[in-house]
């Protein structure tokens, strides 16, 4: 599979490591969330991380980010006005910028605006889509572009899925997640995504959720290592997701949101990575829009889209 990524067609093939353009020195970009269409959890690895198998899709909701040149050498600034957004260090894109000046030997200054359209700690890939696309922007703000072997290894030490915004549409990821595969974009579906407000600690979702592996006997999940245990690979199939046995026995209110949503005629329903969203897919958008009257009070609801991979790339970089 890895011949068939490296032959895939996209605008980050276009020019050598070393080819430079002039440089620019502000730059607007989109930086789109996720959903997992089903995600299975084959068990512990000797790293500490889990094994999984998932297909992410990327959706139209999205952050957006200006990325400038600072005449200060060596500041690195990233601003956002949303208090959920952690500052300095703590900050994804801050450490996208510090990991990309280190391995490219760039010593001028990067200054990031973050304006959030992704609720924080929903599960849908806000802070590593903001991380990804910090990384596109500084290759294109100073020509310095890099082939996707080079991309792909600062994104994964970013985080397990900022690799796969380096891709966009829809993309299976198998190891911790950072390894990712392009699928083909199957038709376009209306999306509704719910977001409850409040996050759950992707950390302890993986220590249930490990748990309750060890209770299964090991038959039950040794053999689908190396192989794509029942993911929808040619449809949307049913989008199982192992973390929603944990995170509904927890918040129970998530299991009656999505029940609400396959009633009122959703194809897909399930929670996004190990939540708290629960994203919901339609064959219209009147289906969608009456579906989003069924959710709880206060509760956000974003009505959208999914994106194939060419609108995801065309998109990025529009104002």
């Amino acid at each position: 599979m890895r011949s068939h990524l490296e032959k895939t067609p996209g605008w980050w093939q276009a020019t050598s490591s070393r080819q430079r353009a002039p440089l620019k020195k502000t730059l607007r970009l989109h930086a789109f969330a996720k959903i997992n269409a089903g995600l299975k959890i084959l068990g512990r690895r000797p790293d500490g991380y889990h094994e999984i198998r998932t297909i992410y899709q990327t959706i139209a909701l999205h952050d957006r980010l200006e990325i400038s040149l600072a005449t200060s050498p060596n500041a690195l600034a990233v601003e956002c006005a949303n208090p959920a957004v952690p500052a300095g260090r703590g900050n994804l894109v801050y450490r996208a910028g510090e990991l990309w000046r280190r391995a490219r030997g760039w010593h001028g200054g990067i200054r990031v605006r973050i304006d959030k359209g992704i609720p924080p700690g929903s599960g849908l890939g806000g802070a590593s889509t903001d991380a990804a696309v910090t990384l596109l922007g500084l290759e294109r703000l100073t020509g310095d572009r890099l082939d996707f072997a080079a991309r792909h290894k600062l994104a994964a030490a970013l985080g397990s899925d900022v690799p796969l915004f380096l891709l966009g549409g829809r993309v299976l990821g198998c190891g911790r997640g950072e390894e990712v595969y392009p699928l083909s974009d199957l038709p376009l579906r209306a999306c509704l995504v719910v977001f409850p407000g409040f996050s759950v600690s992707t950390a302890e979702a993986y220590r249930q959720a490990g748990s309750r592996l060890t209770e299964r006997p090991r038959s039950a999940y040794i053999g689908s290592f190396g192989a794509w245990p029942q993911l929808p690979l040619m449809s949307w199939g049913s989008a199982e997701n192992d973390f929603e046995q944990v995170v509904f026995a927890r918040w129970p209110e998530l299991a009656r949101v999505k029940r609400r949503l396959i009633r009122a005629g959703a194809e897909v329903a399930s929670l996004t990575g190990s939540g708290s969203a629960v994203y919901a897919f339609f064959s219209s958008a009147r289906q969608m829009d009456r579906a989003s009257k069924l959710t709880p009070k206060g509760w956000l609801c974003f009505r959208t889209r999914t994106l194939t991979r060419a609108s995801y790339q065309r998109r990025l970089f529009g104002n």
